[in-house]
């Protein structure tokens, strides 16, 4: 399958990182718990450079609970602090900014004696689209003070919101990288949401995630569509199955496998399948 990625404000995103990056102390870099590896934006490393960092695995909720503490390990060995973060139903959202602020506040500029800090800290929040920047953002500061949306792309432009500590946190906009080479990379993104519909083929993406689940969660996969498939099975045969358990039928009794190919995406992403994560630590050179 293929992934095509050209939207237009991407270009925009990236300079409004570029140019705004030094304002700030720290940055929380989001990424998806399910792909803690493949939605880290290298683009994004390049633009923070030295810049403190804390990576914040959102969505933990719908990620393998152990893989997501695999994780959290490998990144303290690379001296990187990372905290799960469910800001929906505002867990973690704490412990993070405690992180965060850790490190920025011996940073801050200071009065004449040397100890009051003459402002609060400035913090970026940023990641690819999708993430859960905006929703982070009104967790921390206990309001909708940022726009939020299912659909990657929602937050176009920057914005300055105030937390009632003093603490001032920049939401940017999703950056994906222009190209996507790598096509393990590109079916992550695409399959956990972080690429429009209109990048892809739905079904093509479908019947790449039914041989992804059938290889390493057949059982998940059979139990949750109660399919009853001798292994191995080919990807149109477990989408034909599932199809006709939903009632995807076309006159004279056809399965409409685009249906059947949305249902297994929304569930997928929703968490209704399972708990899954299809990064690895050890993939991470």
């Amino acid at each position: 399958m293929s992934i095509h990625w050209y939207p237009g404000h991407m270009a925009k995103a990236r300079r409004l990182l570029e140019e705004n990056v030094a304002l700030v102390d720290a940055v929380i870099e989001l990424r998806d718990a399910r792909v803690p590896l493949s939605s880290a934006n290298p683009l994004l490393a390049t633009i923070i450079g030295h810049k403190l960092r804390v990576i914040a695995l959102t969505k933990p909720d719908l990620a393998s609970e152990q893989a997501t503490e695999r994780f959290v390990a490998h990144f303290a060995r690379l001296g990187i602090v990372a905290v799960k973060v469910n800001p929906r139903e505002n867990r973690g959202t704490k412990e993070l900014l405690k992180q965060v602020k850790a490190l920025a506040t011996p940073l801050l500029p200071r009065d004449r004696a040397g100890g009051q800090a003459l402002r609060g800290a400035r913090i970026m929040v940023a990641g690819i689209p999708n993430v859960g920047k905006s929703t982070l953002i009104n967790a921390l500061c206990g309001k909708a003070a940022a726009r939020t949306g299912a659909l990657p792309g929602v937050t176009q432009a920057k914005q300055w919101i105030n937390l009632p500590d003093g603490t001032q946190v920049l939401d940017t906009p999703g950056l994906l990288w222009p190209r996507l080479d790598d096509p393990e990379v590109a079916f992550r993104l695409a399959v956990t949401g972080a690429v429009r519909e209109a990048g892809f083929d739905v079904l093509d993406l479908a019947m790449k995630l039914t041989l992804f689940m059938a290889t390493h969660f057949p059982a998940a996969l059979e139990k949750h569509f109660r399919l009853h498939l001798a292994l191995p099975f080919s990807a149109e045969e477990a989408l034909l199955a599932l199809g006709k358990q939903r009632g995807c039928l076309e006159a004279g009794g056809r399965v409409n496998l685009n249906r059947a190919a949305e249902i297994l995406l929304r569930e997928f992403r929703e968490g209704t399948i399972g708990r899954f994560t299809l990064d690895n630590v050890a993939d991470h050179a």
